[in-house]
Parts: C-alpha cells; structure tokens; sequence
C-alpha cells in the first residue's frame, strides 16, 4: 500500500536529540531510545487519527525515534500499521532514515493456518503486507510475535534471516519467547550471519519473569538487548486505580486488563510503592519506568499514550536520582510479582 507524498505543517523539533537518551541494543552497533513508542492499543478505528498523528510527532519531536508495531495491532489487525504509514507518508517520510521501525508477525490474526506461526510462508507473507501497510521498502527490527511449536525453530529462523538477506529488514528480534528456546535462536541466527538483535519480553515491577528464569542474564551473555513491554503492568503501576476504577479506565473496556485484579491486595501494595514515588517527587509510573531501565540488559522500554502529556509525563521518569538500594528494597517488598496477573 503507497500513502504517496502530501503537503504537510510538521516541522520535527530541532532540539529532539538535545534530552533524549540512548541506549545500546546488546552488542549490535544499533542505539535504541530508552523510550520507545507501542502502537499495541489505541491506535487502530476506534480511536481518531488526528489524536494519533499528533502524538506520535510528538514522540518524535521528543527525541523518541523507534515505533514497535504489528501485524496484528488494531483494530482492526494491521490497522495500526496502516494508521503509521499514513504519519510516515504526510510528515515523517523526510526523516525516515532517522527512524527504527519494528513489525511482527506470528500472533494470529485470521483463521487461515498462513495467518499464524513461525512458518517461512506466514512470516514473509506478513512482513509484505506490513510494508505495503507502512508504505515503506524496509522495516528496520522485524520479529517473530511468539513462539510456535508446531513449527521447526530452524524454519523459523531461516525466515527471519531471508528477511534481512532479502533487504526488507535491517535487523531481526523475537517475543515472548521462554529462555532456552531464545538461546536456540540466538545461536541459530548467529550461525546464519543474522544476529538476534533484541528480545521483547513483558517485564515490569509486578512481572519479574525475565527475573526468575534467566533471560536478563542471557540477554548479557548472549549480546541481545531487551525491549521490555507492559512496564506499567496495562495501568496497574500508576495511581489511576489506587482508589477506584474510573470510568472509561483500560480495565474497563480492555480485553487485557480485567476488574477482577483490582484487589484489595493490589490496592495495598500500589499505595506503598506510590508513598515511596511521592517521596521522591514523582509519579508511580515514573517509578517504575526507572525501575525497569536501571537494568544494563534492558535497552528499551515501550510506552504508549493517549495524549501528549501523558507521553511527556512518562519520559520525564529519567529525570531523577537514581533509586537507591534501600528504595529498592521497598519496592521488592511491596512489588510482588503476580500482582494483577493472578499468580
């Protein structure tokens, strides 16, 4: 799909790259922002364009240079590629070798057996659809959406580095996948001449698994970064629910939020680690963006928005001390993982 050229007001601020950090992506020659911007909600039909194209100039405007989308991001699926490569097409298309853009594939997103996986056809497939939808000759990080163990590893693998050999992604990553099997593919492309680039896990102060079953310390060894997602467990580490559940809140009218975790329990162990945010003169969700990012093997950390100040809000969470270890010491102790994922 071609967006063509049209005439556009943006101007990109000339001080973006003045404030913004970056971040090494493993042992790759590739910086990452220490935020980047998801188009995982709020950027499909439902919501209007005209909010989503000015935040995300706002996010570049920012110094925020990567955009993590997918195939099946909407909704509808692919309606959030479709709605970046309109921004692309009108206004960002002058910077575009300023950019990383990332798209996945593999998550579902039809019933057809060709529209799920890690087979050579679905991956190659979505990814020509995805640049037909982004309007653009190349994705800069192209992943594996998840793990699919009806299909060899090495067929998978095989796909992801024709991708780049076929000059249609300049790098390569996976998601969700558990530790053993992202070592597999790590070696797997190494051996290909493709490295694995990053890994995109969920991690947040309420998720430790990354924690628990080593893939921080792979990521290290094996020289991939980490994007991480869900840092602010979908709302659960800001105060919006410390009280109660406001109308028109993501665990309201989100498939991936339910009520049901709203809990005493969680309530409890929120307003501690919101104390501790406020003794530090910021925002809970400032806290635990800084939580995650203190770690060296976490590149990255995806932030969404749903207005501009939410997204300036956010980034300002590198603008403090850096926690100390009796801070962390609370929020281990108030952070337990599981809470709000039933565990």
């Amino acid at each position: 799909m071609s967006y063509g050229t049209f005439e556009t007001t943006y101007t990109a601020a000339p001080d973006r790259y003045e404030s913004s950090t970056f971040r090494r992506a493993g042992k790759s020659g590739l910086d990452l922002p220490a935020f980047s911007f998801g188009l995982w909600q709020k950027f499909g039909t439902d919501y209007p364009f005209q909010t989503q194209r000015e935040i995300i100039l706002h996010a570049f405007d920012l110094g925020i240079t990567h955009f993590d989308n997918a195939d099946r991001y909407g909704p509808p699926h692919r309606a959030a590629q479709q709605n970046f490569g309109k921004v692309l097409a009108s206004d960002l298309a002058p910077h575009r070798d300023e950019i990383v853009l990332s798209t996945k594939a593999g998550n579902p997103i039809g019933p057809s057996p060709y529209l799920k996986g890690g087979s050579r056809k679905t991956l190659l497939n979505s990814l020509e659809h995805s640049l037909r939808d982004l309007g653009t000759d190349y994705v800069d990080i192209f992943y594996h959406h998840r793990p699919d163990e009806t299909t060899p590893i090495e067929e998978t693998v095989a796909a992801l580095a024709a991708a780049v050999q076929q000059g249609k992604a300049l790098y390569v990553g996976i998601s969700n996948y558990p530790t053993d099997q992202a070592h597999r593919i790590a070696d797997l492309l190494a051996a290909a001449g493709v490295p694995l680039l990053v890994h995109q896990p969920r991690y947040s102060i309420f998720d430790r698994t990354i924690e628990r079953n080593g893939l921080l310390d792979l990521a290290e060894s094996d020289g991939f970064g980490l994007v991480v997602y869900s840092p602010l467990a979908q709302g659960l580490l800001t105060d919006k629910y410390l009280e109660t559940i406001p109308d028109g809140a993501r665990a309201v009218n989100s498939t991936f939020l339910s009520p049901d975790v709203i809990t005493d329990t969680y309530r409890s162990r929120a307003a501690e680690l919101n104390k501790l945010a406020e003794a530090r003169g910021q925002s809970l969700a400032q806290l635990a963006l800084q939580w995650v990012l203190r770690r060296p093997a976490v590149t990255s950390a995806l932030v969404g928005a749903s207005s501009t100040a939410q997204l300036d809000h956010n980034v300002r969470a590198l603008d403090f001390a850096p926690l100390t270890d009796a801070e962390l010491a609370i929020i281990d102790e108030h952070g337990v993982d599981g809470t709000g994922l039933n565990r």
